[in-house]
């Protein structure tokens, strides 16, 4: 029996073929000295030009050119103005078979080129099984074996040479893995890890199901079930050292494949494979359940703090309303005695008229009101430590924290409560450590001198550990999101090698003061420019007097003829489904070949089932759903498809096909270069099963839900899409879709709203090498900075908000600089390093010093700001892209009422991917079919300016039927180069 193929014949086909790029042309296609120099010996400009041909093909793509093949015409013109031929005379060439093979031999003997071998397959095997261990997926392993043959000469063999090769390499790799994790296992593990898939005898969920299906929503009893869960799998006892055995990546695809594997097809899995999978599992598993117990920790704390800060807040507004009428009474007294003693200077006669009851009745009123203080948010929250007590001892008796020198403190009074709930005393010792205890907390602990409140000590200690744990200098033992905050950074020996070599991955400076420097020089002119059109009145719409700024907001721009002529072109564009659509853009972009296999790492066979997966996602409906509104495919085949093949990275790979497509199109280069960007959080409500594991944030009233986080180019591309809580900040996600995308998109400027604006944001930006502009809500109270010996003109000095600390700067710079790398070499995101400094100490020295260099960029793009109406102009055009864009999407997932009804995370990203995909999809089919109609119109001679068109945004979707039935053709009618008929009936006709 033949074996099954794991490299696709259109992937072969674009490895093999020669450079057509330009910059690729010139790396692997100009000629050093010493072939110059062979080529120079042939007589003939058609030899000389077959030689050199001849030798690129070995050298790139490293084979030997086939008879009758052509090159493309970028390669052949670059060759031959080398050699001093034409492109013409290749054709001579080619008449001489013989000519051609014996250039082949001369070429290798004199170059070191060989003929691949059987007796290398071995050697070839070994070298590439580390890189099968990290990532056992087919084609990045070709693509590393092929990459390695050309630097050593050697010819590439057939694809099925190669398959041999990468897949023997994959298999080695995991029977490595497997021992790796395996050889500390003693038998007493072998029959825990068993017990995990062995069915029970009241017919109930094997342990490892009942594992996976811990409850989401934050509740004390789900912590409890949790750490019940986390307890069965710490009982089993795995050797600590197992992490230490392989690669983080390899037991991430191991763990991710006992996970998914059902139990029934676990208890058929031969060991040793069987033993590391389930260690595998387990350990991930006790990773997520430590995880998320510590965020349900996380959220039930903010959720008391919350709900005592409204009630402080009802408490203030009812005290208010209780001692109204009684302060209008007294506030009538008062101004009484006022006049008298103005008018008379005797209170004698105002006193025997005044009514003293009601005096008296209003101040005991008062008094009343006023009996139990001021309302305060901690009082209220005190008076919650029942609800506390009900979850967050399982906590601190659960988990083993540690941390830096800063939270030593704090980590005595958590040892102090393990060992008081432990031993269930109900009172704490004379000295217990207080040094964490902050201002606000410290007259509700020492609600006496001498005394500890217990309530408010406990409850200060939860607050003040979760504070810490987002922080990163509290840390715990088992958890990957609560890691030391040192370890989300590359080593420091690492980061002292790439600086000391000058080869950081930055834009930064290589010193503070050079830094400084620079933007003191560019600062000074900046304001000066500012301040000297400020007082002529030549800013564009922004006028400085008297101290006041304003700035007139920008108009959408948009004209008239344009909307006309959208509608003229959208008229002309067929009538297509949802699944006709899909398979046509796979057509173009065969996008169904990044779905690949989990474990396989092999592209869907059954593409059917695929794309109805893909599609559930994108329109929000569960698998049996879909799978009852498409003929010919069960919920067990839609399902398997998408727990197999749908995964974060196969979306992001495929969108980025659609987005590297999309942007070599005409049309979107109208629109835009592809060098900026804007990004935006679109909320979606939480219903059913996924509303009470979401948040409610007040600004979307009083729903939970949460947020998908969107990057799109200025070319309409959405080229990047993830989740978010409704309550989280915006700004820690701005740079994530920057720099993790996968496609082909080089952003240069960035714009968000006022949401994803912080002075860190605008540090790290420059630091990675983008340019920040954000459009800012109440620009005029943003304060400027400078840095310390400048003087403002006087225009300028209201706006001053004080002077840079540049010590800071100075101090930290290896630090800013090492973080700045972490991030660009995805050692962490950005999100878990702008969340952990945002949430640190104000004492912290990294987190001060980038926020001082954030205030030093922001100031620079402010004054810039005042001075440009074209980057307020590009902006504002940019953001509204983002909004547009957020309306096709929403009139996408539209299924189950537009609402989120997961409540895991990794089914949301699905979710969020699965819509950002769709939307992507339909802005290509749109833009090619769009050209189509400009271009028919144009024919018929319809005027149709490119100063019109760049206002026709591919963001219609009335053409497009995303209900009913879905019903797939995996045969489109037409071939990719060929295009659906026109409207052009219907146009006429409505014309």
């Amino acid at each position: 029996m033949a074996r099954r193929q794991i490299l696709t014949a259109s992937f072969w086909s674009r490895l093999m073929a020669p450079p057509s790029e330009d910059r690729e042309v010139a790396m692997h296609c100009t000629l050093i000295p010493d072939e110059i120099e062979a080529v120079a010996r042939k007589r003939t400009a058609a030899a000389r030009l077959g030689y050199a041909v001849s030798l690129a093909y070995l050298r790139h793509p490293g084979r030997v050119r086939e008879v009758g093949e052509q090159p493309n015409d970028i390669m052949l013109a670059f060759l031959a103005d080398q050699v001093d031929a034409s492109a013409s005379d290749l054709a001579v060439y080619d008449r001489r078979p013989q000519t051609r093979r014996e250039h082949i031999g001369q070429i290798m003997a004199r170059f070191g080129y060989q003929a691949f071998t059987r007796s290398l397959v071995r050697e070839l095997v070994h070298w590439l099984t580390p890189s099968a261990g990290e990532d056992p997926r087919a084609e990045p392993l070709a693509i590393s074996l092929i990459e390695e043959l050309r630097r050593r000469r050697i010819l590439v063999p057939a694809r099925r040479t190669v398959e041999l090769i990468v897949r023997h390499a994959i298999r080695r790799a995991e029977n490595v893995r497997n021992s790796a994790l395996t050889q500390d296992l003693h038998p007493d593990h072998h029959n825990a890890l068993r017990t995990l898939i062995v069915p029970t005898e009241s017919g109930e969920v094997s342990t490892l199901s009942w594992l996976k299906a811990a409850p989401k929503s934050a509740s004390a009893k789900s912590i409890k079930a949790v750490l019940d869960r986390l307890k069965v799998v710490r009982a089993i006892g795995l050797p600590t050292s197992l992490r230490q055995n392989i690669s983080t990546s390899a037991l991430d695809s191991l763990a991710g494949e006992g996970l998914r594997i059902t139990v029934q097809n676990l208890r058929r899995m031969a060991v040793p494979r069987l033993w590391a999978v389930l260690s595998a599992a387990c350990l991930r598993l006790e990773e997520q359940l430590t995880d998320l117990a510590l965020d349900m920790f996380d959220k039930l704390l903010g959720r008391s703090f919350r709900k005592a800060e409204q009630q402080s807040s009802d408490k203030a507004s009812q005290l208010l309303m209780d001692i109204f009428r009684p302060l209008q009474s007294l506030n009538a007294f008062c101004r009484e005695a006022l006049t008298a003693r103005q008018q008379t200077g005797d209170l004698n006669g105002m006193l025997d008229t005044a009514n003293w009851d009601e005096i008296e009745s209003a101040t005991s009123a008062i008094e009343t009101a006023l009996g139990d203080g001021k309302p305060d948010k901690y009082a209220e929250l005190i008076g919650k430590y029942q609800t506390a007590r009900q979850f967050a001892p399982l906590i601190i008796k659960t988990f083993c924290f540690k941390g830096a020198a800063s939270a030593a403190s704090l980590l005595r009074a958590v040892d102090l409560l393990r060992i008081m709930f432990e031993a269930n005393k109900r009172s704490l010792p004379d000295n217990p450590p207080t040094g964490f205890i902050r201002k606000v907390w410290r007259p509700f602990v020492f609600s006496a001198p001498g005394e500890v409140n217990r309530r408010a000590y406990e409850l200060c200690v939860y607050f003040e550990l979760r504070d810490r744990l987002r922080a990163g200098d509290v840390w715990v033992e088992g958890s990957r999101q609560r890691r030391n905050f040192n370890d989300r950074l590359i080593p420091k020996a690492t980061f002292e090698i790439l600086r000391t070599e000058g080869s950081l991955p930055i834009a930064a400076a290589a010193d503070a003061e050079t830094y400084l420097a620079e933007r003191q020089k560019q600062i000074e002119e900046a304001i000066t420019i500012v301040a000297a059109r400020a007082e002529a009145e030549t800013l564009p719409d922004v006028a400085i007097r008297d101290g006041n700024l304003s700035i007139t907001p920008i108009k959408d721009e948009t004209p008239d003829a344009a909307t006309a002529m959208s509608r003229l072109v959208y008229g002309q564009l067929p009538q297509i489904k949802i699944p006709d659509l899909l398979t046509e853009v796979n057509a173009w972009t065969g996008f169904a070949e990044c779905f690949t296999h989990y474990r396989s790492g092999r592209p869907a066979e059954d593409q059917k089932s695929l794309f109805a997966a893909v599609l559930a996602d994108g329109v929000n409906l569960s698998v049996s759903r879909m799978a009852a509104a498409t003929h010919n495919l069960s919920a067990r085949q839609i399902a398997w498809a998408h727990d197999w093949h749908l995964r974060e990275e196969t979306y992001s790979a495929a969108l980025a096909r659609l987005v590297d497509m999309h942007r070599e199109l005409p049309l979107a280069k109208l629109w835009g270069d592809g060098v900026t960007s804007s990004s935006d959080g679109q909320f979606f409500r939480a219903g059913g099963r996924g509303e009470a594991s979401a948040d409610i944030n007040a600004k979307y009233g009083r729903t939970p839900g949460l947020k998908f986080y969107t990057h799109i180019s200025d070319q309409f591309s959405p080229f990047h899409s993830t989740v978010i809580t409704a309550t989280e900040s915006e700004a820690p996600f701005v740079l994530d879709g920057l720099l993790r995308h996968q496609s082909g998109v080089a952003i240069e400027e960035h714009h968000v709203d006022t949401g994803g604006a912080t002075d860190h944001v605008f540090a790290l930006c420059y630091l990675l090498g983008f340019r920040f502009a954000p459009r800012l809500r109440n620009f005029k109270d943003r304060k400027l900075y400078l840095l310390p010996g400048m003087q403002p003109p006087a225009i300028m000095t209201p706006f001053i908000g004080g002077a840079i600390k540049v010590g800071h700067i100075i101090d930290n710079w290896p630090e800013i600089l090492r973080l700045a790398t972490s991030i660009k070499a995805g050692t962490s995101t950005a999100s878990a390093i702008l969340k952990s400094l945002s949430a640190y100490p104000r004492q912290n020295g990294l987190a001060i010093a980038l926020r001082e260099l954030g205030r030093l960029e922001r100031t620079l793009f402010a004054l810039e700001w005042m001075r440009s109406l074209e980057l307020r102009k590009r902006t504002s055009a940019s953001l509204a892209r983002g909004e547009a864009r957020n309306a096709l999407a929403r009139g996408v997932f539209f299924n189950q009422l537009g609402e989120m009804r997961d409540r895991s995370y990794e089914h949301q990203i699905h979710k969020a991917s699965g819509l950002n995909f769709l939307v992507a999809a339909i802005i290509l089919w749109n833009t090619k079919y769009l050209e189509a109609s400009i271009t028919d119109l144009r024919k018929n001679g319809v005027a149709i300016p490119n100063d019109i068109i760049k206002h026709i945004a591919p963001l219609g979707w009335a053409h497009v039927g995303l209900t009913g039935d879905y019903l797939w053709n995996m045969n489109p009618p037409f071939s990719p180069d060929r295009l659906r008929p026109l409207r052009k009936n219907d146009l006429r006709e409505a014309a």
